[in-house]
């Protein structure tokens, strides 16, 4: 079977692996946005579509047979779009995602809708763990009566500016290093997405055990697709 898998997450090369590993010809989109990002087994895609129309386009040429979204939870208008081009096409679409965190006993947590309210709701003078990504991070700076240790994997291509560190990390962060990087700066505030996973969950405990006010950003709507939660899950509705 020919299957487009649109990914960029952990769950999206394992699920390719398994795929091509089981002889189905499989291609991995990716949106570029990481300059140098873990390849999966199969064809790789990399770049945008051109919205809609495009990946319609792409669909029809490719004589993709399946789609599977196995995108970040918050990659944005590709999840929107796959469910478009999938119904226009008449290709069947499932969405891989984990399931989000849930706060627990004892977990102070704060919960906004958008990067704009998260922003919003810092006190002044918080010292931030900023954990967020490229994606509204100048709504963020804005912030200059705030001090923010800002994580990505990539250097942006924003200047950092003087009320703000940059940290250069590639998940997963153990507990250990987690608390190491709040008690060094002090952190009072982390701002996180309710990405799901364990890959960075342990910054979540970390907080906890610290006394750090957890800024959780919900996750967006797509619409409707048939959505599992697991890779065995996925290959299962794939007949595997």
């Amino acid at each position: 079977m020919k299957i487009l898998i649109l990914g960029g997450t952990s769950d999206a090369r394992q699920l390719a692996n398994r795929l091509v590993a089981l002889g189905h010809d499989v291609t991995t989109s990716l949106a570029g946005r990481t300059r140098e990002p873990i390849v999966p087994a199969g064809g790789l895609r990399m770049g945008r579509f051109g919205g809609i129309a495009g990946l319609v386009a792409y669909l029809r040429a490719a004589a993709i047979e399946f789609v599977v979204d196995a995108t970040h939870p918050y990659a944005g208008q590709i999840s929107i779009h796959a469910v478009a081009a999938a119904e226009t096409a008449g290709i069947p679409l499932l969405r891989l995602m984990r399931p989000g965190w849930t706060q627990g006993p004892g977990q102070n947590w704060i919960h906004v809708d958008t990067i704009a309210e998260a922003a919003a709701s810092l006190p002044a003078q918080a010292r931030v763990l900023l954990t967020t990504g490229h994606s509204g991070l100048e709504t963020f700076l804005q912030r200059d009566d705030c001090q923010f240790i800002v994580r990505l994997i990539e250097t942006p291509e924003i200047d950092i500016p003087d009320h703000a560190q940059l940290l250069l990390s590639r998940p997963p962060h153990g507990l250990a290093d987690e608390m190491a990087v709040m008690e060094r700066h002090r952190i009072t505030h982390l701002v996180s997405k309710n990405s799901g996973g364990r890959q960075t969950m342990a910054k979540l405990e970390a907080a906890q055990r610290l006394g750090v006010t957890v800024i959780m950003i919900a996750r967006p709507h797509y619409g409707p697709a048939l959505e599992v939660e697991s890779v065995e899950a996925a290959l299962a509705e794939l007949g595997q």
